[in-house]
């Protein structure tokens, strides 16, 4: 297997009001094979979509944005956003966004997401995914990473649970969250201050199929699924009473 990624250059500065998937279409469908999978940056989604406030009203616009707060250090705050994730500030930028503004994160990335890919099928018959991802930084490790926040026509997860390793051992848990790794794969030919917000990753159409698979929404776990929904030592003593409970029922 191959694997290459093929920065998008020479794209307009997107305003609101812009037809995005019409503009990529225009852009990349020359360009583009059977199986590519587009992955654009959550911020021109956002410019095009209109998802701007004044850069004064920052805070207030991370409050709008936050469904709970997870965490906070002095200014900065860690929250759930209303599409789920988890992310710093809401996911509220002001990098790469005009001057005087800042802008929110898409409102519904997977549709935003699938109307790139309805477009991108439409102009070019061919089975194209598409990625719209954002940067997040990691609870336990340093530094911010390029994940997937919305995606149509591909899958986002490759279970592999059920095959044999190289070893010949059944895998009981494998499954790789692809769509995280290949936005961050864009983001080394994309990065933070080349203006280039659009990459073509190619090589990996076994991933690629139909509109109706689930989008990164499929990725983010809530509810009773977030083992770290409460604090480490909050986590730890739930953890620890219900085994004592499953111990006291056997």
């Amino acid at each position: 297997m191959s694997l290459s990624v093929e920065p998008v250059a020479g794209l307009p500065e997107f305003v609101a009001g812009d037809d995005l998937p019409a503009m990529l279409a225009d852009a990349v469908a020359a360009s583009l094979e059977a199986g590519d999978i587009v992955v654009v940056t959550s911020k021109i989604v956002s410019k095009a979509e209109g998802r701007q406030v004044a850069a004064a009203d920052r805070e207030d616009a991370i409050t709008s944005q936050t469904v709970r707060l997870v965490a906070q250090r002095g200014a900065t705050r860690i929250v759930e956003n209303p599409q789920g994730l988890v992310m710093a500030a809401a996911g509220v930028d002001a990098s790469n966004a005009p001057d005087g503004v800042v802008l929110l994160l898409p409102e519904d990335p997977d549709a935003s997401a699938l109307a790139i890919a309805r477009a991108l099928r439409e102009r070019t018959g061919l089975e194209i995914g598409v990625i719209v991802s954002d940067t997040f930084g990691r609870p336990w490790r340093d530094g911010q990473v390029d994940a997937a926040i919305g995606a149509a026509g591909i899958h986002v997860i490759e279970d592999l649970r059920g095959r044999l390793d190289a070893n010949g051992r059944e895998l009981q848990v494998s499954a790789p969250a692809v769509a995280d790794e290949i936005a961050a794969a864009a983001e080394l030919v994309k990065g933070k201050s080349s203006g280039v917000p659009v990459a073509i990753v190619r090589g990996l159409g076994h991933l690629v199929g139909g509109l109706d698979l689930p989008g990164a929404r499929r990725l983010v776990r809530l509810g009773a699924a977030d083992m770290f929904r409460v604090g480490s030592e909050e986590a730890w003593r739930e953890g620890y009473e219900a085994g004592l409970r499953g111990a006291t029922t056997e």
